[in-house]
C-alpha cells in the first residue's frame, strides 16, 4: 500500500481527504503542523506528500526547501485558490505538482497517482543498462534516459521526476517544437488545462539548473503560447 503524508492545519479537510484516500486504498498520516510534518516527513520513507502552504510554525515552502536538499519524495503543493505566487514559488522550489483548493477528490487521486507513477520510474530506469540510443550529448550537456543521469561537464545536475521527464522528452526530440500539450500529457499525465502554468514554471526551472548553452544562448527555446525547443547545438 502507498503511503502518504498529508499536511494541512485545516482537521476537517484533512479528515476528509483521509478517508477518501483511504478508500482508495492509500495509507495516509495527517499532520497539521509545519514543524511537526518536517520531522516526521525526514523519519519516514513516504511514496507522496501533499503539503498545504500556510502552516503554523514552519510553512510549506520552508519544508520544501528542507526536502529538496536530503529527500526524495515527490511533493504535491495545495494552494488556495487564484493563488498564481504560491504555485510559481512553489514549482520553482521543486514541487512535482500543485492543485487549488477546494479541490475535486478524484482529481486529487488522478494526480497522486500520476506523480507516484513518474517517480517510479526513476528507479526502475536505473536498473536497466543504458542502450546506446538512450543517451544524448549535446556539446557540454549529456542526459542518460535509462539511468535517468543528467551531466554538465560531467558534473551532476539534481533534477526532480517531472523535470527529469520533461528534458528528457525534449532532447529525443531535439531542434523540433514540441507542444505544451503534448508535455503535460506525457509528462504530467494531464490535459492542458486553461491558464495553467505548470509547465512554463518546470521549464523555467529547468533552465536556471541547467544554465546557458556554451554559446551563451538558452539551451531550450519558447515558441509563446505553442511549446519548447531544446536547441540541438
Amino acid at each position: 500500500m502507498q503511503k502518504i503524508l498529508l499536511v494541512d492545519d485545516d482537521i476537517e479537510l484533512c479528515e476528509l481527504l483521509s478517508d477518501y484516500l483511504s478508500g482508495e486504498e492509500f495509507s495516509v498520516d495527517a499532520v497539521h503542523d509545519g514543524a511537526k510534518a518536517a520531522e516526521q516527513a525526514m523519519a519516514e520513507h513516504y511514496d507522496l506528500i501533499i503539503l498545504d502552504v500556510m502552516l503554523p510554525n514552519k510553512n510549506g515552502f520552508e519544508i520544501l526547501r528542507e526536502l529538496s536538499t536530503k529527500k526524495q519524495t515527490p511533493v504535491l503543493m495545495l494552494t488556495a485558490k487564484g493563488d498564481e505566487i504560491d504555485r510559481i514559488v512553489g514549482l520553482e522550489m521543486g514541487a512535482d505538482d500543485y492543485l487549488a483548493k477546494p479541490c475535486n477528490p478524484r482529481e486529487l487521486v488522478a494526480r497522486i497517482r500520476s506523480i507516484i507513477r513518474r517517480f517510479n520510474a526513476i528507479p526502475e530506469s536505473a536498473q536497466t543498462p543504458a542502450a546506446e540510443s538512450s543517451i544524448f550529448q549535446f556539446q557540454d550537456l549529456t542526459v542518460d534516459c535509462a539511468r535517468y543521469r543528467v551531466t554538465i561537464n560531467q558534473q551532476p545536475i539534481e533534477l526532480t521526476a517531472t523535470e527529469h521527464q520533461i528534458l528528457i522528452m525534449l532532447v529525443k526530440q531535439a531542434g523540433e517544437l514540441v507542444t505544451r500539450e503534448d508535455i503535460s500529457k506525457h509528462c504530467l499525465g494531464r490535459r492542458l488545462m486553461a491558464y495553467d502554468r505548470s509547465i512554463d514554471m518546470h521549464i523555467s526551472h529547468l533552465r536556471k539548473k541547467l544554465g546557458p548553452a556554451s554559446n551563451g544562448e538558452d539551451r531550450i527555446k519558447t515558441l509563446r503560447g505553442v511549446g519548447y525547443q531544446y536547441v540541438a547545438i
